[in-house]
């Protein structure tokens, strides 16, 4: 692949790889702009084992996601969503987004049933191409879908 390419091919999958890096990252986007600038470098550097026989995008994702486990101390899951507002600073810009709650409640969520509920709910991935991303069984990604469902929807009661 040249660097043209893989530029072109990078822009056009960009919005989407931040987008997937924000929610993994509960909110954090400077943490998602961290783990998406390693995760791009680490593409770039790859670029070359890149078939062209799936999509770019998947491709991407799973070296992102694999950059988001490696920083995952980082990014640490809370029990209960009284303890993730305490994490997050009442300073922050992430503090008066939109999705705070959604992102509250996903800090609570193991980073294997983050990521099986981020692809699935928020970037449109099936099952077969979510177990292909975090490189686990699509039995696995059912198990880890349904239980971060079942937990969102404990945390998230009115």
């Amino acid at each position: 692949m040249t660097r043209e390419g893989f530029i072109a091919l990078v822009e056009r999958e960009q919005d989407a790889l931040r987008g997937f890096l924000l929610y993994l990252c509960c909110g954090n986007k400077d943490e998602a702009d961290d783990i998406a600038q390693d995760a791009l470098v680490k593409a770039y550097l790859s670029s070359a084992g890149y078939q062209e026989k799936g999509r770019f995008r998947s491709w991407l994702f799973k070296i992102a996601h694999n950059t988001f486990l490696n920083h995952k101390a980082s990014c640490r899951t809370t029990e209960s969503l009284d303890e993730a507002r305490a994490l997050v600073s009442k300073t922050s810009a992430d503090a008066s987004f939109a999705h705070q709650d959604l992102y509250l409640a996903l800090r609570t969520l193991p980073p294997k049933e983050r990521s099986a509920i981020t692809l699935f709910y928020f970037n449109g991935y099936n099952i077969k191409e979510i177990a292909a991303v975090t490189d686990t069984s699509e039995d696995a990604v059912k198990k880890q879908l349904s239980r971060g469902r079942d937990k969102l929807k404990e945390k998230l009661k009115p």
